[in-house]
C-alpha cells in the first residue's frame, strides 16, 4: 500500500473527536480515492497508531477486532449506541445518525489538502470540495449504510 495512502487514511482518523465516527466509505469519499476496503485494508495493517475504533462500518456494527474493546471505548466516550447494551452484547451497533462526524472548516482545510496532495502524486484532475454540511450539494457522498439506518 502507497505510504501517501497510508498517511492520508491515519491522518483523516486522528481528526475524528471523541464519541464521533466516521465509516471507512467516509474516509474514501472525504480523500475521493480507494473506497471502504482500501481504508479497511489501512486501518487493519496500521490503525493502532490512532483511535481505530472511531473508523467503522457504514451499518454501525462495532468492531470485532481487539477483544471486543471498542464497546468500552465507546461507552467511556459517550458515543451514541443503540440495539444491544452497549456491553459488547450481539447487537450493540452505533447510532450513525447521532455518531456520525461532519467536519468543521478547519478540518475540512487538512482532509482537502490531503486529498491534493494523493491526487497531486496520482497526477489526478483537481476535484470538487468536500461536504461542508449534510445535504451540500457538490460534494462527494458520505457512505449510506445498507441495512436500513438512516445516517
Amino acid at each position: 500500500m502507497r505510504e501517501q495512502y497510508v498517511e492520508a487514511v491515519l491522518a483523516v482518523a486522528d481528526l475524528i473527536p471523541p464519541a464521533r465516527v466516521l465509516s471507512y466509505g467516509d474516509i474514501a469519499a472525504l480523500l475521493d480515492v480507494g473506497g471502504p476496503r482500501q481504508v479497511g485494508a489501512v486501518m487493519s495493517a496500521h490503525g493502532g497508531a490512532v483511535c481505530w475504533w472511531r473508523v467503522v462500518r457504514s451499518n454501525g456494527v462495532a468492531p470485532a477486532c481487539h477483544g471486543g474493546t471498542a464497546m468500552h471505548h465507546y461507552r467511556r466516550e459517550g458515543t451514541p449506541l443503540r440495539g444491544g447494551q452497549g456491553d459488547g452484547s450481539p447487537g450493540g451497533r452505533l447510532d450513525m445518525a447521532l455518531a456520525r462526524w461532519w467536519p468543521g472548516e478547519g478540518d475540512f482545510a487538512r482532509i482537502d489538502a490531503l486529498a491534493d496532495r494523493l491526487r497531486d502524486a496520482d497526477g489526478r484532475p483537481d476535484r470538487t470540495p468536500a461536504p461542508r454540511q449534510p445535504g451540500e450539494t457538490g460534494a462527494p457522498k458520505m457512505s449510506v449504510p445498507r441495512d436500513g439506518l438512516k445516517a
